[in-house]
């Protein structure tokens, strides 16, 4: 018989599953120790790292993008001086070192402002070729290394003029917490600037002078490993299949200092869609690597633990081999020995009785068996229908092998290792939630100042006198500007002068009212405006709508739970799942924390972060927009939140692996015991009522075998049986005629 047929190899694949997964149990549920670092603190510095990246990427882009789209709204205006040109561009945008205006042709300077810059890096290269004018990193005499964007300033009858703007390679402005570090690293593995190393003036003592130094030697040899990682692809550098941040991050272990261990993640700059949108940014090489000292865990696995895994194991061990005992006594020995007798009896031999089992199907066959002995002329054969009597089919054993199994899948998935409110959560992930919730609102904020001084930007071109004209500047803005959903002109009457995009809404020109306003309660979605006085019209504004849909997509971030923007009255205006406009947070403390976070503090409102025990365990932080800008004081909130559940920590991995084993034994159950039952189970009742109607009598129905196993070879063996009886039937029903044809011929 084939290897593969029959009732040997499903459960042979049950025992080699159950004796497999009770290694794995008492792998997994007994000596897995603690960890130096959490997984899931190392998960979230790898994060915060992601966030810097993408801060960084943001910022670099947004200041090269502005700068490119200012240069050709002055060129596709009036002729103004370079010096007018600076001044402007100084007061709209605050994000340049230094700027400089000189002539292409001469090469002399026209204007300046800040720092001053450098001009012997150019060259033929930089401004003519296929790469002209690309933004370059040129390094300073100080040492410090800056991004220069170049952009031509065409005016007509006017010699070309090149506008060189000076940004640094700084650290995003954000709250790293204590103790944390970052650092923005070139492609060789230099560290190009660094943020939150104490000066070593500030400190107190030798030892802590001694430390800094430890976690800056750290820093550096971390950041060129890191540089070293983030130069492979970013599909090579990820598993297949998987996907997330968009460029290559990941996480680093260092030296332990003083029982605390330095932890990095970093991140290259990338795109956040490389196939549709480019980042100048992405192309420059730099990775962001984070840093942050951690406790070393102490907890070690103790003997009981050891002894635990090895307890769960042995009770698999002893079910299952009491569940393959089952299956072999009440189905795999009557189907062999079936097997057997059926062969005899299609060979002629009928000397001995049937081998009946005692119960089932087997019983059934048996039974039958031994009536078409006595059919065939075996001696002490029945050929009668013998007494009816009740038995029990193979679904009871294949029942009680699945209650065995049961026995210890169901207590070890549900009942084993569960966690409750009590769980201890590392005081890191507290503190990185309201890091990182403070990082997004900042990213959020100066979204907003930035939508802002793009409108001041535009106003400044606008000609309110010929609605044109305005109409078709604005079109091209909201083209240029994917964050609005609509912009349009008011005057001071409340009238729209000229607009493009969608419908507009309501702008009441107060002095009270912020430039950045919402409105909208109870449409579909909140309504956000941004103004910009136009110059020289009073009472003129130029308004555009931010979509929601752009406000949400600076709220994504991996590993960070729920994000929503709400405002003063705890009421949502955007977020990273779906929401309704205005609808109150879901947790009753998460509106307390937002009041609580908006509380004026010395500087002003400060973050926080606490953990919830209220059924489970919530991480929530709030984060109160703070800083620069006219998004400063309207009174906004970052709220995120998320289920520490889905942290990677000790006492939920040990859950995660009790389910997994429980699910990994019900799995073995259903193809091993759903094998049996289709593949011999099934087959060996229609065989067993094929016997009983060839015994009854039925010798016109042929018996086709199934399968190419033993219940396929006992039905061989009954259509050969039907043979016998046939051409036995034709010879009787001969011989009873003869006779009587010789009685007539006398």
């Amino acid at each position: 018989m084939p290897l593969l047929g029959g009732i040997r190899p499903p459960i042979a694949v049950l025992c080699v599953l159950i004796l497999a997964l009770a290694g794995l149990t008492a792998k997994v549920l007994g000596p897995s120790g603690e960890p130096v670092v959490p997984k899931a603190v190392l998960s979230s510095q790898k994060h915060f790292a992601e966030d810097g990246a993408i801060a960084l990427r943001a910022s670099i882009d947004e200041r090269i993008t502005d700068l490119r789209r200012t240069v050709a709204a002055l060129n596709a205006g009036k002729p103004a001086e370079p010096e007018q040109v600076l001044s402007d561009l100084g007061k709209t945008y605050q994000k340049w070192t230094g700027t400089t205006i000189l002539d292409l042709k001469s090469g002399d300077v026209l204007a300046a402002r800040g720092e001053r810059i450098p001009l012997a890096w150019l060259d033929k290269e930089v401004l003519t070729g296929k790469h002209a004018l690309a933004p370059r990193m040129v390094r300073l005499e100080t040492g410090d290394v800056r991004l220069m964007t170049m952009a031509v300033l065409d005016f007509e009858d006017r010699p070309q003029q090149l506008l060189i703007a000076s940004n640094s390679l700084s650290v995003p402005a954000i709250n790293l917490g204590p103790f944390r570090t970052m650092a923005v690293v070139a492609q060789d593995g230099e560290v190009l600037a660094t943020a939150g190393f104490e000066q070593s003036e500030a400190l107190n003592s030798d030892k802590q002078r001694e430390e800094l130094s430890f976690l800056q030697k750290q820093m550096s040899s971390l950041s060129e490993q890191a540089a070293e990682h983030t130069a492979e692809h970013p599909v090579s550098a990820k598993e297949p299949g998987s996907r997330g941040y968009p460029g290559v991050s990941g996480t680093l272990l260092g030296d332990d200092y003083n029982g605390r261990v330095a932890t990095a993640g970093y991140a290259s700059l990338a795109s956040s869609d490389p196939e549709e949108k480019k980042s100048v940014a992405a192309g420059l090489g730099l990775t962001v690597v984070a840093m942050l000292p951690v406790v070393q865990q102490q907890g070690g696995v103790g003997p009981d633990r050891e002894l635990f895994g090895l307890i769960a194991a042995g009770a698999l061990v002893v079910l299952g081999l009491l569940a393959a005992a089952v299956l072999w006594m009440s189905v795999q020995r009557p189907l062999l020995r079936l097997f057997l007798e059926s062969r005899r009896l299609a060979r002629g031999d009928l000397t001995r009785p049937v081998s009946v089992p005692r119960w089932g199907e087997a019983a059934r066959v048996g039974t039958a068996l031994e009536r078409l002995r006595g059919q065939l002329g075996g001696p002490g054969g029945t050929d009668g229908v013998p007494g009816g009597k009740v038995r029990l089919g193979l679904r009871v054993p294949l029942a009680v092998t699945a209650v065995l199994l049961l026995l210890w899948c169901v207590p070890v998935g549900l009942l084993l290792n569960r966690t409750d409110g009590s769980v201890s959560v590392p005081a890191t992930m507290v503190n990185d939630q309201r890091d990182r919730t403070d990082l997004v609102a900042d990213r959020v904020r100066r979204a907003l100042n930035e939508a802002q001084a793009d409108l001041v930007s535009t106003s400044r071109l606008i000609d309110v006198g010929d609605p044109d004209a305005t109409a078709a500047r604005l079109k091209d803005a909201l083209r240029e500007h994917t964050r609005y959903q609509a912009l349009y002109v008011v005057d001071d009457t409340g009238e729209v002068v000229a607009r493009a995009g969608g419908d507009p809404h309501d702008w009441s020109d107060g002095k009270d009212l912020p430039l950045i306003r919402v409105s909208g309660k109870g449409e579909r979605k909140p309504v956000i405006q941004a103004g910009a006085p136009v110059p020289e019209h009073k009472g003129t504004t130029l308004v555009g709508e931010v979509r929601v849909e752009f406000l949400n997509s600076l709220l994504k971030r991996p590993g960070l739970g729920e994000v929503r923007v709400v405002n003063a009255d705890a009421e949502t205006l955007a977020a990273s799942g779906g929401f309704l406009a205005f609808e109150d947070l879901p947790n009753n403390a998460l509106p307390d924390l937002v009041r609580a976070g908006n509380v004026p503090v010395g500087a002003g409102p400060v973050e926080n972060g606490l953990l919830l025990r209220d059924g489970g365990v919530t991480v929530a932080a709030a984060a109160p927009f703070s800083g620069g800008g006219v998004a400063s004081d309207i009174g906004w909130t970052v709220v995120s939140w998320q289920d520490a559940e889905h942290f990677q920590i000790t006492p939920y991995e040990r859950e995660d692996r009790s389910v997994l084993a429980g699910l990994l034994g019900l799995a073995a159950i259903v193809v091993c015991l759903g094998w049996v039952y289709l593949v011999v189970a099934r087959p060996l009742r229609a065989l067993a009522a094929g016997a009983e109607k060839l015994a009854d009598g039925d010798l016109k129905t042929v018996h086709y075998p199934r399968y190419q196993d033993e219940v396929g070879a006992i039905v061989r063996s009954l259509e050969l049986i039907r043979q016998q009886l046939q051409a036995r039937r034709q010879n009787q029903a001969r011989r009873a005629a003869e006779p009587r044809l010789g009685a007539g011929g006398r």
